[in-house]
């Protein structure tokens, strides 16, 4: 995780490139930052490509010292459209003080096999950080039946960061829509 990745934002045909910190500690930083990122914010937006970035839930958790962003989709849950064609997204992760991006970084996919080592260890953490579940206990195996589980791993250097950051807002354009407001 050296430098910074050369990324052009959807929105603006800026791009940025550059160094976060000292050659010899570009991982170690890097990595922390994701990772203290990830656990402050309950929110992340992922953009999966050819998409538009979606605000998700998740929850930060290490399986076998890898930290990764789990969360659930379908079945009753949130919704990520093209996630399961996707092998790799940009994931951008919010100031919990400030509330702008803080990071934004390239993940690796991996859909949870329902029921595996990894699907038991992480659906409890899962599970208490949903909020407001209708089927409250009952809630992981309607996800084994109905929903999936993805990991998302950070792979390569940040895309943005503290000091390197797009120009522009990265504000996403108001999609089509037939509605109208009333006048």
């Amino acid at each position: 995780m050296g430098k910074f990745c050369t990324m052009t934002s959807p929105h603006s045909s800026t791009s940025v490139s550059g160094s976060l910190t000292a050659p010899a500690q570009d991982g170690l930083l890097n990595a922390a930052l994701i990772e203290e990122a990830c656990k402050k914010s309950g929110l992340i937006w992922v953009a999966v490509p050819g998409a538009r970035d979606r605000a998700v839930w998740h929850v930060w958790h290490e399986v076998a010292g890898e930290g990764a962003v789990y969360l659930v989709v379908d079945g009753g849950e949130q919704q990520l459209p093209g996630l399961r064609q996707a092998s790799v997204v940009r994931v951008t992760v919010r100031s919990k003080d400030k509330g702008g991006r803080l990071v934004t970084w390239p993940g690796q996919v991996t859909k949870l096999l329902a029921d595996s080592p990894e699907w038991r260890e992480v659906v409890p953490a899962l599970h208490a950080k949903r909020l407001n579940a209708h089927d409250g206990e009952a809630q992981p195996e309607r996800w084994a039946a109905s929903s999936a589980i993805y990991r998302i791993q950070p792979s390569g250097a940040p895309l943005e960061g503290p000091g390197h950051y797009l120009t522009g807002s990265g504000a996403a354009p108001v999609p089509p829509s037939p509605a109208t407001t009333r006048r």
